[in-house]
């Protein structure tokens, strides 16, 4: 009796790693075409945009506003401590998802980043893409606080030297913040910083970043600082005291 004579057998990936790894090759295809595709740009307007969401602009800025705009040192502003809140969590969830994914940069990508300079070598999510939309949603949702603090004289001033200083401007400004979010974003693929994902998923962070700030920061903040004001209040009221025994 002949016995049947087998044949080697490939082994076939699991379909979760397939589709994966093909996701991945499409995003780094798509990446270079468009990369190469749009160097006709200039690179220093590019670097500009990069430089303008780069964290060790933004925070030094949100630091300032937040003294310069507050009544005092021991009254900060709930808006601007808010915004400065949310972007101190963006900072930790973006290096955790970093250091868990471990995904490597654009091997096209140039050495010339001295100013925004990534401190990591990793590439997913992009923190430009979810720091700035973080900043453009959360602005979005706190629109009243934004009118309000527009209306500081340091601000209106100079906001106004841009046209932004008319009734409805604050809807345009917003606008405009959006569109500055979505040209940053898209700077880093073109500068050969991310790749496509990296940038879509650092969007959509910084999206869940402003509606988590908005709907729970600010209001623990908002508690926080009415619970201070009530002390204070009780602090300053002349009650009799009681001697013990």
């Amino acid at each position: 009796m002949a016995t049947p004579i087998s044949t080697p057998t490939t082994a076939i990936p699991p379909p979760s790693s397939s589709f994966l790894q093909s996701f991945i090759a499409l995003d780094t295809s798509l990446s270079l075409h468009l990369h190469t595709f749009f160097q006709f740009i200039p690179r220093f307007l590019l670097k500009s945009l990069e430089i303008c969401g780069d964290g060790r602009l933004f925070f030094p800025v949100a630091i300032s506003l937040l003294f310069l705009l507050s009544p005092s040192l021991q009254s900060p502003h709930p808006f601007l401590l808010s915004l400065l809140a949310g972007s101190l969590l963006d900072l930790l969830l973006v290096g955790l998802i970093k250091h868990l994914i471990r995904r490597p940069r654009p091997v096209y990508n140039k050495s010339d980043m001295s100013i925004a300079f990534s401190v990591d070598h990793w590439s997913f999510p992009s923190g430009h893409s979810s720091r700035v939309f973080f900043v453009a949603q959360f602005l979005f949702l706190s629109i009243e606080n934004v009118r309000e603090v527009l209306q500081d004289e340091l601000l209106r001033n100079w906001v106004s030297g841009f046209g932004f200083g008319e009734s409805g401007s604050t809807e345009l400004l917003l606008k405009v913040i959006f569109c500055w979010a979505a040209a940053t974003s898209v700077s880093r693929v073109l500068l050969g910083r991310h790749f496509v994902a990296d940038v879509a998923a650092g969007a959509c962070l910084g999206l869940f970043e402003g509606w988590i700030t908005h709907r729970f920061i600010s209001q623990l903040i908002s508690d926080t600082k009415l619970l201070q004001v009530g002390n204070v209040q009780h602090d300053h009221c002349h009650c009799p005291v009681v001697p013990w025994g």
